[in-house]
């Protein structure tokens, strides 16, 4: 059996999408019971991915709250890996004080991922950032936005770098400078940090294909057959021959097609069950593409990989059989792409 990459869970599903105009968060407390509860043939969960936001995490706690919370975790028999920072109160594309509070956010998520490194139980992960401004905001002025967003997200990775930490910005249709598989690699380039590197999730990715915020940078034809493999093999090879080389943190998930948001959040890939019928990709041979280099080698860039469920029903994400799934999916992943 191969024993890399961890297998680990996301907790942010429990908020995001979730509030007052949608259904109520799961406490974080479920997501760590759910997680370890999960079981297939003796293999259990190793870790989870955390969103540092309300109402699991208070950013602003003090260094013995994150000891908690560490704690907390260490009871379930879980590690820590990736961490979501709270950048969304400043967006890269607003004022000048937005952009401080953006770095600020980044700062103190190091400060929790410091907390878990000294308590032992963070061996691997990155600061998962986005640039938490819309697509129409960046089109108003490509050039200029591009700057900004370039210069905030290297603030970032220096306030990272003192931290010896990884800043990977998620590639999603939602988010301006980062709503293409172009504009994304654009912007890695222009920041062109040592700490700097993509987020691959493998529903989001998918939607890259169709241009959805950027008709322009569209791989697959119009109308397009999904049941037509060889192009949307080719399709896949593509996106991921342009941004597998700055990958360093990876979801594993599955995509209907389609564009989803719930609450809050804005319309972006679809998150379906690990057993989705709909599903478009072939998850485990789609993984692949994530994980091995063009030669078909494995790249191990990360050694831990995790399962994004965003914006599921309550009613699907309380079910233990959903998390028995999905784990069921990840083993798959790495018994095709893993190693020991």
């Amino acid at each position: 059996m191969n024993s890399y990459p961890k297998l680990h869970n996301a907790t942010w599903p429990g908020i995001v999408g979730k509030g007052p105009d949608s259904e109520p968060p799961i406490p974080f407390d479920k997501m760590l019971e759910m997680t370890a509860a999960a079981e297939v043939d003796g293999v259990k969960f190793d870790g989870v991915d955390l969103g540092l936001l309300d109402p699991h995490v208070n950013i602003e706690g003090s260094t013995d709250d994150f000891k908690r919370i560490a704690e907390k975790i260490s009871g379930y028999g879980l590690n820590v890996g990736s961490l979501v920072a709270p950048i969304w109160s400043g967006p890269t594309l607003g004022s000048n004080d937005d952009r401080k509070t953006f770095v600020e956010m980044v700062r103190k998520s190091c400060e929790f991922g410091k907390v878990m490194r000294e308590f032992g139980i963070r061996p691997s992960g990155v600061i998962r950032i986005d640039t938490a401004s819309s697509p129409d905001d960046w089109s108003k002025d490509p050039v200029n936005n591009s700057k900004l967003i370039t210069k905030t997200f290297q603030e970032a990775c220096d306030v990272a770098a003192d931290y010896d930490e990884k800043l990977a910005a998620e590639g999603e249709i939602c988010w301006g400078g980062m709503h293409s598989w172009k504009t994304m690699v654009e912007t890695l380039e222009a920041v062109d940090r040592p700490n700097m590197g993509f987020q691959a999730d493998m529903a989001h990715t998918l939607l890259y294909l169709l241009g959805y915020n950027k008709p322009e940078d569209r791989i697959l034809p119009e109308n397009f057959d999904w049941n037509d493999r060889e192009t949307l093999n080719a399709g896949l090879k593509k996106i991921t021959d342009a941004l597998r080389p700055w990958t360093i943190d990876f979801h594993v998930a599955q995509n209907d097609g389609t564009v989803h948001g719930t609450g809050s959040h804005d319309k972006t890939g679809r998150h379906c069950q690990a057993t989705d019928p709909n599903g478009k990709l072939d998850v485990v041979h789609d993984a692949g593409y994530w994980l091995r280099d063009e030669n078909g080698d494995l790249t191990k860039a990360f050694k831990h990989i995790c399962w994004d469920g965003c914006m599921f029903d309550n009613a699907v994400m309380t079910q233990q059989k959903t998390w028995n799934d999905i784990l069921a999916m990840l083993i798959k992943v790495r018994d095709a792409h893993g190693w020991s």
